[in-house]
């Protein structure tokens, strides 16, 4: 048989493979790709992104350092370029659940680059020449530092382009439905059961403010993620790199990006631990658990229309039944409530990953960083789609909301401190039976002249 046109031989140190022929990645990278046909799933946009930014001011910051050829590193510059501009996003082929440092996606960010600067000089795609993958792309790295350093590049980017935008659009919608609602009486509820009066707006800022120290929280946990491993190498004594890289590569990062990330202070917490990732992810679940609360009690509020509390109305936006004409579901919530399952399952997995820093590395980057970087998609998504598609439209049932007020038994609690505990439980008690209000049954009983009773029963005093 002659040879198969779709593959070309690559050479790594353990011998031939081969590779599809229009690839620009070489041995190392096809080994993984048939070591962990595992999930189809792949490192994201911004992490390939963050890959990128490393190898380009490594080259730069090399050469600049007498170390790499000049004509070599302005090669993997533009290559990086073409990585961070997602031009190289379908040569990135390894599956998340690999080797646990990520070398195998190291290594395919290292080819495809080395491959991509080849094309530029010579105009033939290499993986080994002029630029080697190893000796040049990688020249004073280490997976073991590349990999958690992308991580909290990727994460900064993703926190400060899409996270907090998003939570902020929320906040901006709930504080302003809370201002808007700010004269509307409603029963509050506790224990699913009816409780004092409240007004809609109050009950609105409570969630606008939920929302508000979850972003406090989050630029908190930002904070946790400036230091970058980068200049630690295998296993952090900065094996092999020049002592200026680290910081020189690390400063123009943050220019490139916008973000403030310096050297770990300590390069072995830096590889062996991933503990503000951890607390990253610990403060995008109580997000998650924040975002859960609000949406279960929007879909409260709002179900009905007829049968229901029916205490706001959302935006219709789909026919909710395939059998039941003319039912419409609170989709938005729906799809919210799910993303925050999502978000409190992958804290869990983050969690294990997080413990598995066995001696000098963590040996669980990549599904540490999929799903940390999965949770900040979905948080942002859903907290601006949740603002635009539902808080936005929302409006409130006045009238019902009031006849509930009326109608509470609770509404006697202002009248204890006057004639006591028992006495208005008492009221409460008849007024349960009979059906009647707690105004009724007061006035009836004579407890204390009228106008008295009207005063304490006045559900806007009670707010």
């Amino acid at each position: 048989m002659g040879e198969d046109a779709r593959f070309r031989i690559e050479r790594d140190t353990m011998g031939e493979v081969q590779v599809p022929v229009d690839a620009y990645y070489g041995a190392q990278t096809q080994r993984a790709v048939e070591n962990f046909p595992i999930s189809g799933n792949r490192f994201p946009r911004v992490f390939i992104k963050s890959l990128g930014i490393i190898k380009k001011y490594a080259a730069q910051v090399n050469a600049d350092l007498g170390l790499l050829d000049s004509k070599l590193a302005g090669a993997i510059v533009e290559a990086g370029d073409d990585v961070i501009a997602g031009k190289m996003d379908e040569q990135f082929v390894v599956d998340i659940f690999q080797t646990g440092s990520g070398t195998s996606t190291n290594m395919n960010a290292n080819e495809v680059i080395a491959s991509r600067a080849n094309e530029l000089l010579t105009g033939t795609r290499d993986v080994r020449y002029p630029v080697h993958p190893n000796d040049h792309v990688n020249m004073g790295q280490s997976s073991n530092d590349v990999i958690p350093a992308a991580i909290h590049i990727a994460a900064q980017i993703s926190i400060t382009e899409a996270l907090l935008p998003g939570l902020r659009v929320l906040h901006e919608s709930l504080q302003k439905k809370a201002e808007s609602f700010s004269e509307i009486l409603k029963i509050g509820r506790t224990h699913l059961q009816d409780a004092v009066p409240i007004r809609l707006g109050q009950e609105f800022s409570g969630y606008a403010r939920q929302v508000q120290l979850g972003i406090e929280r989050i630029e908190t946990a930002k904070r946790g993620l400036a230091e970058l491993a980068l200049g630690g190498t295998a296993v952090g004594t900065g094996l092999n790199t020049h002592p200026e890289f680290a910081p020189r590569v690390i400063g123009l990062i943050s220019r490139e990006t916008g973000c403030t990330f310096v050297e770990a202070e300590n390069h072995f917490e830096a590889q062996a631990a991933q503990d503000s990732v951890a607390q990253t992810s610990g403060t995008l679940k109580t997000v998650a658990v924040s975002l859960m609360k609000i949406a279960n009690d929007i879909r409260w509020l709002s179900s009905g229309p007829r049968c229901g509390l029916g205490e706001i109305s959302i935006p219709a936006l789909q026919p909710g039944s395939s059998i039941m004409p003319g039912k419409v579901n609170p989709v938005i919530p729906e799809s919210v409530t799910q993303v925050a399952a999502q978000v409190i399952g992958n804290d869990a997995a983050i969690t294990i990953g997080c413990q598995a820093g066995n001696f000098e590395l963590n040996v669980m980057l990549p599904v540490i960083a999929y799903n940390l970087l999965q949770s900040i998609k979905l948080i942002a998504s859903a907290a601006k789609n949740f603002a635009q598609r539902c808080i936005d439209g929302i409006s409130a049932n006045e009238e019902r909301c009031g006849a509930y007020v009326e109608n509470s038994l609770a509404m006697c609690t202002s009248l204890s401190p006057v004639i006591g505990y028992e006495q208005a439980a008492s009221i409460a008690k008849e007024a349960y039976a009979t059906g009647k209000t707690i105004r009724q049954v007061a006035m009836e009983r004579k407890v204390l002249p009228e106008d008295q009773l009207n005063d304490l029963l006045d559900p806007v005093k009670m707010t």
